[in-house]
């Protein structure tokens, strides 16, 4: 398991030699990416992509090694920053508030092909993306190397619920779980979501409800409303004996079916021995096929996955069985006899004070997410 922290007096040397470095101020997502590197989140890797790792993993989904790996984490820079700085430098990675969190050692720089990367990794060049915009955005110029990280960014909410996959490990060591099921969410959970991960309890140890707090949508739900409703849920619906609730620090990058793979190797470093896929997972809009996920896993032996991920199908209430169904196990074809709702007509309802039907989501849940409704300028 890589751990990128700095401790003790090496990272006090490397603070003293961080004064003196040239400073790049790094955005919201790469933040994230260096707390990933440094906790063993993102495990192997130890810093940011070289040419070679980032052309096998753009083109082939896999790190130079033969690895699997569908993202490429790398650090962009301007052009003129670029030039400003030599292989085998060292450069201070800063916060947008300032704070040194990382020595970065230039191993590599090199430019990239945006447009190329956009359309292999988020399978569209259309900025209307938020990938792909976040691509555009960033600088022409990728730096390379490991980094030496001094702190991690500076976080005041969930302080309880934010474990590293060391300590997530020991968690589930000290529970006796053996076989362990995670669950990446970037919105509240609703019926079909508990459905989905109960079903998923029913055949392991213990279940990992692991919300993702960085970096998101401006129109994605915020990660303090989410977290209101996982605790909700986690303190009335779920065994707290054989359920856990920690935060996954992330980035969203919407890539749909690499960003599912991305997201079991991540929850395999934090020691989940399972991983829920549901429909269009890390998707958005309609730039994916709804099974575009599970798909994804068949270009993988599951021997170098070494996590087992489980995939389900669209879960609804299904009035004729009076319970939670999905299009495998409902008796019924009758659409009238599903009680399935779109986002944008929850969105509605939530924005009118409505609750939805009890059986798309709890009512407590529900009045959480109105409550949200009511901030001025806000809307889910």
């Amino acid at each position: 398991m890589i751990d990128r922290l700095a401790k003790g007096s090496d990272r006090e040397n490397l603070l003293e030699k961080a004064s003196k470095l040239l400073e790049i101020k790094v955005n919201e997502r790469v933040e994230a990416d260096i707390e990933m590197i440094a906790i063993g989140g993102f495990s192997p890797l130890e810093g940011f992509m070289g040419q070679s790792d980032y052309v096998q993993v753009v083109d082939h989904k896999r790190l130079a090694n033969g690895l699997p790996w569908t993202i490429p984490i790398t650090l962009a820079v301007s052009t003129e920053t670029a030039d400003r700085i030599k292989v085998d430098d060292q450069v201070v990675l800063s916060s947008e508030n300032g704070d040194r969190l990382a020595i970065l050692t230039v191993a590599e720089k090199f430019q990239h092909d945006k447009v190329r990367e956009a359309q292999l990794v988020y399978g569209t060049d259309e900025e209307a993306h938020p990938g792909v915009k976040a691509l555009y955005d960033a600088g022409e110029v990728l730096l390379a190397g490991p980094i030496d990280v001094l702190q991690l960014p500076h976080h005041d909410d969930f302080v309880d619920y934010r474990k590293t996959p060391a300590e997530m490990r020991a968690l589930f060591r000290e529970k006796g779980w053996r076989r362990i099921v995670g669950f990446q969410t970037r919105n509240p959970i609703h019926r079909a979501h508990e459905y989905i991960t109960k079903c998923a309890l029913e055949i392991t140890d213990g279940l990992l409800i692991h919300p993702l707090v960085g970096a998101t949508k401006s129109d994605d739900v915020p990660a303090s409303v989410r977290m209101k409703c996982y605790q909700l849920l986690m303190e009335n619906y779920y065994p707290k004996d054989r359920t856990l609730l920690a935060v996954f620090p992330a980035a969203m990058r919407y890539a749909g079916p690499r960003e599912a793979i991305l997201h079991a190797i991540a929850r395999k470093n934090f020691g989940c021995t399972h991983f829920i896929v549901g429909r269009d997972h890390a998707g958005v809009g309609k730039y994916y096929g709804t099974f575009d996920a599970h798909y994804i896993f068949d270009e993988f032996e599951p021997s170098e996955m070494e996590i087992t991920p489980l995939f389900f199908d669209h879960t609804f209430y299904c009035k004729r069985s009076r319970g939670m169904a999905s299009f495998k196990t409902s008796p019924s074809n009758d659409p009238e006899e599903r009680i399935i709702l779109s986002g944008t007509a929850v969105r509605e309802m939530l924005s009118k004070g409505q609750i939805p039907p009890e059986e798309f989501t709890r009512p407590e849940v529900a009045k959480i997410l109105i409550e949200a409704f009511k901030i001025p300028n806000y809307a889910i």
